[in-house]
Order: C-alpha cells, then sequence, then structure tokens
C-alpha cells in the first residue's frame, strides 16, 4: 500500500514540474515583450534578454502618438464588440434551433457549418475583396465586422450546439407550462444556463477580431479607419523596424485581452469541457 502511494506521488510530483516549465514557457514570451518594451534599439540588439539598463516609459508615448493608437483602440473596439455581438445572437439562435428541435436537413445543416471549420480564412481575401468592391463597402467598418462574423459562425454554432444538448428538456417544458413563449424560455432559460459556452465563443470572437491583420490591411485603406495591428505595422517598413516602438505598441495593444481572458477564463474552461460528456 505504501509502494502504490509513493509511486502516485512520485507521478504526481513529475506531472507538476512538466505543468510548471510548461506555464515558464508559456508566459515567458508575454514577460520578454513587456520588458522589451521599456529598451532602447541599441539595448534591445546587444542584450536582447537582460533587464532595462534605463526604464524607457517615453517609448509607450511615442507609440501611442506617432501610430495614432487612439482611433486604432477605438477602431478595434468597435469593430470587434460589433462583430461579437452579431457571432454571439446568430450563433445562439442558429445552436438552440440544432439542439433542440428535430427537421430533415438538420444533420446536413449542422454538417454544412463544421466544413466551414475548415476553410482556410486567408484564401478567401481575393473573392471577398471583390465582392465588397461590388457592393461599395471597402474601407467601411462593415468591411470587417461581416468577415469577422461570417468566420465565427462555425466554432461557435460548433460549441454552442453542443453544449445545449446536454441541457435536459425537462426544463423547457416546465417553462412552457407556465405560460413563457419559445422567446421568453430562449432568452429567459437557455442563454443564461449556457453562459459558459457564451464566454468561450465570446473569447475566441473578440481575441480573432481584435488580433487580425490580413482583413484590415486588404479591406482597410483608410488612415482613420485602421485597427490596433496595422497601427503597429506602422513602426516597420522596407528598409528598417524600430523595435523599442513595436514592442510598446505591442504591449499596450495585448493588455485588453489579458484583462478579458482574465475575468473570463474560469467560464470559459467550463464552456470548452461541457459537450465532452452528456448527463
Amino acid at each position: 500500500m505504501k509502494k502504490t502511494y509513493s509511486i502516485r506521488r512520485i507521478v504526481s510530483t513529475i506531472g507538476w514540474i512538466f505543468i510548471t516549465i510548461y506555464g515558464i514557457l508559456t508566459i515567458y514570451p508575454l514577460f520578454w515583450l513587456i520588458l522589451s518594451s521599456f529598451k532602447s534599439n541599441a539595448q534591445f540588439f546587444s542584450e536582447p534578454f537582460a533587464l532595462p539598463n534605463q526604464w524607457m516609459f517615453d517609448n509607450f508615448i511615442t507609440a501611442w502618438t506617432t501610430s495614432k493608437m487612439g482611433v486604432a483602440f477605438r477602431n478595434s473596439t468597435l469593430v470587434s464588440i460589433i462583430a461579437l455581438l452579431f457571432t454571439l445572437l446568430l450563433s445562439g439562435l442558429t445552436s438552440y434551433v440544432l439542439a433542440r428541435f428535430n427537421f430533415k436537413l438538420k444533420g446536413l445543416t449542422m454538417l454544412f457549418f463544421v466544413v466551414g471549420m475548415l476553410i482556410p480564412i486567408h484564401s478567401t481575401l481575393v473573392p471577398l475583396f471583390i465582392l465588397m468592391k461590388q457592393l461599395s463597402i471597402l474601407n467601411s467598418y462593415w468591411a470587417l465586422i461581416l468577415p469577422y462574423t461570417a468566420f465565427a459562425l462555425p466554432t461557435a454554432i460548433f460549441i454552442l450546439t453542443a453544449y445545449l444538448s446536454t441541457i435536459p428538456k425537462e426544463i423547457e417544458e416546465a417553462a412552457y407550462i407556465d405560460g413563457t413563449s419559445l422567446w421568453g424560455v430562449f432568452f429567459r432559460i437557455m442563454l443564461p444556463i449556457s453562459l459558459p459556452a457564451l464566454s468561450t465563443v465570446s473569447i475566441l470572437t473578440f481575441l480573432h477580431s481584435w488580433n487580425d491583420f490580413s482583413f484590415a490591411l486588404v479591406f482597410i485603406s483608410k488612415s482613420t479607419l485602421k485597427t490596433l495591428p496595422l497601427a503597429v505595422s506602422n513602426f516597420a517598413d522596407g528598409f528598417q523596424t524600430d523595435y523599442s516602438l513595436t514592442l510598446a505598441a505591442m504591449t499596450l495593444s495585448v493588455i485588453p485581452t489579458i484583462i478579458v481572458f482574465l475575468l473570463f477564463q474560469e467560464q470559459v474552461m467550463k464552456g470548452m469541457t461541457a459537450g465532452a460528456v452528456k448527463g
């Protein structure tokens, strides 16, 4: 008995060691990014892994003003939030129908959305550019909101459908007996219960919209509509890169994503594992 307990303890210790090492390797790039943003270009190249000799807080002020990051923050926030709201509404309604109702083309419809998860996003840049030019929505917020929503829907529907399928139907039946309408059941019962899955979808959609560079680069050319990734790229051209300002701008742009993830991390983990087992 003692031998078995000792083996389990050794295995557990080894497991924690590997988890600790993995955590350090995962968090170190972010730690390095923040430290490097306080360095000068000279120290960045001469001592890339050392602490800053002089903490240059002016890097953040210069990066903010030079690349007009205030405007970029506003644009990224607006586009990301609107795309997120559209994704939650459309995926919530679609997932509710797929999870709770039976109809002839249900399997084919679900397959359609699953296949949508396999489409490489960047392979659609050229046809989307042509389509948006014909619709006259290039250089507008809709040129980003619509693609972000469309590409977020397959994953969102897959997660929400799996989660809603685990909710007992007796809850809905009791609500119908009490006189609650179909829309009332959806908005007042199903959505609150699905908060973990909705949080997961929110994080994934927000991160994709906030960090996207390719769509913004191709569909947006007006300086007043540029998003954060485009603002960060202003410090690099074909000849040289100002690494101190680039890293400072990247540090500023990553702060909102860290805050959002820390606020919803518990719900995200629940949502990612919720559909794995029925019961």
